[in-house]
């Protein structure tokens, strides 16, 4: 089984920052794409950013030059830090993680359980 912990959510001002941070754990051979998505209240869950093994990596257009994805691979970790956080920002965001794992060996698709960032003006 792999499972996907976040952390760092919170109430944080018009303009303030957090760092958002998600942790794999099970039986994962590799990691590939990983990605965060938020979800604000009454509205479809989106896109925020993605980062492939290599580093490689994509952000919606209503973040982009104010987020930055990373990842640690010796770690199994993602985090997104969020600078210039504005109220439409407000949302729960959940990590995504795209995996290989063992027993069997297989792609699994994981999801966090979200965390709430609420950006306050």
């Amino acid at each position: 089984q792999v499972q996907l912990v976040e952390s760092g959510g919170g109430l944080v001002q018009d303009g303030g920052s957090l760092r958002l941070s998600c942790a794999a754990s099970g039986s994962i051979l590799r990691i590939n794409d990983m990605a965060w998505y938020r979800q604000a209240p009454g509205q479809q869950r989106e896109l925020v950013a993605t980062i492939t093994l290599g580093g490689s990596t994509n952000y919606a257009d209503s973040v982009k030059d104010r987020f930055t994805i990373s990842r640690d691979n010796a770690k199994n970790t993602v985090a997104l830090l969020m600078n210039s956080l504005k109220p439409e920002d407000t949302a729960v965001y959940y990590c995504n993680a795209n995996t290989i794992v063992t027993r069997p060996v297989r792609r699994l698709e994981v999801w966090g359980q979200g965390t709430l960032v609420t950006v306050s003006a």
